[in-house]
């Protein structure tokens, strides 16, 4: 119990110590104009130092989140720099893929008018020998071959498509190498038939058949449609059936590709013919 006494009068005397320290520095700063700008300084400088420290914390955390948004920052720069980087490499493999296709030049064209229910089916594009369209040049979308332009006038050109009976494309089978001439099936609007396939060779159901290039229309490795069933036609050579990647029914834009050296290719065929 004394103990307890002696603590509480400890306390109270520094408590009585604190005020009357307070009531000194007031009298203090009152009664002298000296001691009340050193007191002024003091404070300030006090004041000072708590704004400081406290702007240096707050100096901190700003800190910390700029770095994570400087991180976040770099992460989508990288991105970008990436997406950039695939995308030249895109442009220079397209750049690439046109160059081996030979000097095939290749010219946009309009659908004006196309026929889609007869044996004989034919396609009007808005572009003709101004444009630099001659005849014999093949007609491809974005999804493969669609027909060849046949006659040419001034603005307009005339051509048969893929859906016409007259139509033969010389094609290759993707994955075997396979070479084989395909005809419209006559019947289906999305379908073709390769014929004249040895009976020993086997085509697999889902191959992709493209142009072989063996020809002066058509560059090679334009994608036409995919393989399906094989059939035996009369022991001797074997069709398979194909079903067109090119939809006709949607079909409003085209390009026209021209071979500008199909003449000399076709006066260089007839000499050889006339010599034999």
């Amino acid at each position: 119990m004394a103990r307890g006494n002696e603590v509480t009068k400890i306390f109270i005397s520094a408590a009585i110590f604190i005020v009357m320290e307070v009531a000194a520095i007031s009298l203090l700063a009152t009664s002298s104009t000296l001691h009340n700008i050193w007191l002024n300084r003091f404070s300030h400088r006090v004041m000072a130092f708590n704004w400081g420290l406290s702007e240096d914390v707050r100096g901190v955390f700003l800190l910390n989140r700029r770095n994570e948004e400087l991180a976040m920052e770099n992460h989508y720069l990288n991105e970008e720099l990436r997406r950039y980087r695939e995308m030249d490499r895109y442009m220079e493999e397209k750049s690439h893929m046109a160059t081996s296709k030979g000097s095939f030049q290749y010219i946009p064209a309009t659908i004006i008018k196309m026929s889609r229910n007869s044996l004989h089916n034919y396609i009007i594009l808005n572009k003709g020998y101004e444009d630099g369209v001659q005849p014999h040049s093949g007609i491809i979308s974005e999804k493969g071959v669609v027909g060849v332009v046949q006659a040419v006038g001034r603005r307009y050109s005339y051509g048969i498509t893929l859906m016409n009976s007259n139509m033969n494309v010389s094609s290759r089978i993707g994955r075997t190498g396979l070479v084989a001439t395909l005809t419209w099936n006559g019947v289906s609007t999305g379908s073709g038939i390769l014929r004249n396939i040895p009976p020993h060779m086997e085509v697999n159901a889902g191959d992709t058949v493209l142009t072989s290039g063996f020809s002066f229309i058509f560059p090679p490795d334009i994608p036409i449609g995919v393989t399906g069933e094989m059939s035996n036609d009369d022991g001797v050579s074997s069709s398979v059936n194909v079903d067109f990647f090119q939809d006709f029914s949607a079909l409003r834009f085209v390009t026209v590709v021209v071979n500008p050296f199909r003449e000399e290719i076709t006066q260089l065929e007839k000499g050889l013919e006339q010599e034999e």
